[in-house]
C-alpha cells in the first residue's frame, strides 16, 4: 500500500500495490501495522456497505460527536464517487477545510478519513457502491450533520444533486 497524506493532517489516500500477472492482481488494502507507522487509528468494530442506484445521489455530510467520533477507511468497490471530507477539529490549521478525491472500482484508492471530520459522497454513476471499515460503532445519540452546500465550506460538487434525504438537505447552518 501506499499512503499519501492529503492536505488535511491525518486524513490519508491508500493506494494499492498491485502484484499482477496473467490471472489479474493481489494487493493488500489494510494493514494494520502500516497504519499505526503513520500514526493512523486501525481500530475496525463495523463494516458498512451503501448501495446508490442513481448517479447524482447524495450523502452527507455525517460525522459522530464525542465521545463516540470515528476513524472511517472509505472504497468504491462498484461505480464511482466523488468522497469529501471536512476538518472540523477546531485546533487545527487546516479547521473547515475539505478535500475530495474521486474513489472509482477501477483506481482502487480509499480514503482514510479520521476522527472529528465530517465524511460525504456524491455518486457519479448508477449503481454505485461504497464500502465503510469504522472504528466505532454506530450511535444514533451521537450522530451529526453538516449541510452539502453550507457557505461555510463552499464545496463543488461535480454534478447536479440527483438524490438526497430529507436529512441531509436540511441541516442547519454550520456554526463554530
Amino acid at each position: 500500500m501506499v499512503l499519501r497524506e492529503t492536505k488535511l493532517p491525518g486524513a490519508f489516500v491508500i493506494e494499492l500495490q498491485k502484484n499482477e500477472d496473467e490471472r489479474g492482481f493481489f494487493a493488500r488494502s489494510w494493514c494494520r501495522k502500516e497504519f499505526e507507522e503513520h500514526g493512523l487509528n486501525p481500530r475496525t468494530v463495523q463494516c458498512n456497505v451503501s448501495f446508490n442506484k442513481l448517479k447524482g445521489t447524495l450523502r452527507g455530510m455525517h460525522y459522530q460527536g464525542a465521545p463516540c467520533a470515528e476513524a472511517k477507511l472509505v472504497r468504491c468497490t462498484r461505480g464511482a464517487i466523488y468522497d469529501v471530507i471536512i476538518d472540523l477539529r477546531c485546533e487545527s490549521v487546516t479547521y473547515k477545510q475539505h478535500v475530495g478525491e474521486v474513489l472509482t472500482s477501477n483506481n482502487y484508492r480509499a480514503l482514510f478519513i479520521p476522527e472529528g471530520f465530517a465524511h460525504g459522497f456524491q455518486t457519479l454513476e448508477d449503481n454505485s457502491e461504497v464500502l465503510y471499515q469504522m472504528s466505532e460503532y454506530y450511535s444514533p445519540e451521537h450522530q451529526r450533520g453538516l449541510r452539502y452546500n453550507d457557505p461555510a465550506f463552499d464545496i463543488n460538487w461535480p454534478i447536479d444533486v440527483a438524490v438526497i434525504s430529507h436529512r441531509d438537505r436540511n441541516y442547519g447552518d454550520f456554526r463554530d
